[in-house]
């Protein structure tokens, strides 16, 4: 019997059926030796085949799993060498981002973003709270929109608080399998509620003193909208770290220098500080932005130290 994983709490998962039947099963010990650098065999998303465990007995175990399409991962938080899947058979990934109450750095949205490329999976940006933004807030949005936008990224401006925000942006979700990320306290859960009414689930406050949200999804689960569309809901995220991108490979991961590609003097350019470079160029005449290739610096330096 095929079902589809729904929730993951470490030991336990919630699978739904295409019935819409939901069941409680647990996870053959075999699968836990698979990859030991996989910090979670099974994801929310994974399509997996499920059975009863004695035929006398009514616990179901997963007892395989189906090939991923795709999935996205980050470096687990406890083990720095190990990857932790946040999602598998995604349509899409949306970034819930703030300028203010908590700002979300730009490397953190462009770590974000390179994590989608590499897996081929489009990524789209949400700025929300608007009602909290002053106008200089209001002129750095729209820097940022021209510079993603011209990447080929999808951007909009909301606040959760408001019905017609969260319905200009309803269509983006429609008919897909969506993970939605970003850091704690940027307002995930207010977005899901207002997404999804029905599904009431509990939001935090904001620490004024820290300006950092708290955690309030512990585990990722994945709701439902409607027979077509589901949200896959990911705890909030402090540091996102790259994990599976080797050096080498990163750059063809940022558009723009992907369209710089065979332009540099040297075939294996790094674009740090290589005479002729595309790249160095392309920054030093605006045709790049600075902030995205800073963040490129960033990401590079952190993979050449895990070397």
């Amino acid at each position: 019997m095929i079902a589809t994983v729904i929730k993951s709490t470490g030991s336990w998962y919630e699978v739904r059926k295409d019935s819409g039947e939901v069941m409680q099963c647990r996870l053959k010990g075999k699968f836990k030796l698979d990859d030991k650098r996989i910090t979670n065999p099974i994801a929310v998303g994974d399509k997996v085949v499920i059975a009863k465990e004695d035929k006398g007995d009514n616990t179901w175990v997963i007892s395989e799993i189906k090939p991923r399409e795709n999935y996205i991962v980050r470096k687990a938080i406890k083990k720095s060498e190990h990857a932790h899947i946040l999602a598998a058979n995604i349509d899409q990934a949306v970034l819930i981002a703030t300028l203010a109450m908590p700002r979300t750095s730009l490397g953190f949205i462009d770590r974000f973003l390179v994590t989608a490329e590499a897996y081929r999976i489009p990524a789209v940006i949400l700025w929300n709270k608007s009602d909290l933004l002053k106008p200089d807030h209001l002129s750095v949005i729209d820097e940022l929109n021209e510079i993603y936008n011209h990447l080929g990224y999808n951007t909009s401006l909301i606040s959760s608080l408001k019905t017609t925000d969260i319905d200009s942006v309803r269509s983006i979700f429609s008919g897909k399998t969506t993970l939605i990320a970003g850091h704690s306290g940027v307002g995930k859960t207010t977005f899901l509620n207002a997404l999804i009414p029905a599904l009431n689930q509990k939001t935090s406050a904001i620490s004024s003193f820290a300006n950092k949200g708290v955690h309030t999804t512990t585990f990722a689960e994945m709701f439902i909208m409607d027979n077509k569309s589901f949200v896959i809901d990911t705890p909030g995220i402090k540091e996102l770290g790259l994990i599976e991108i080797e050096e080498d490979e990163l750059s063809h991961y940022f558009p723009e220098m992907r369209a710089l590609f065979g332009k540099c003097k040297f075939h294996n350019c790094t674009h740090h500080h290589e005479p002729k470079c595309a790249v160095i160029e392309a920054v030093q005449k605006g045709e790049i932005a600075e902030s995205r290739y800073l963040s490129y610096l960033s990401m590079y330096e952190d993979e050449e130290s895990h070397r």
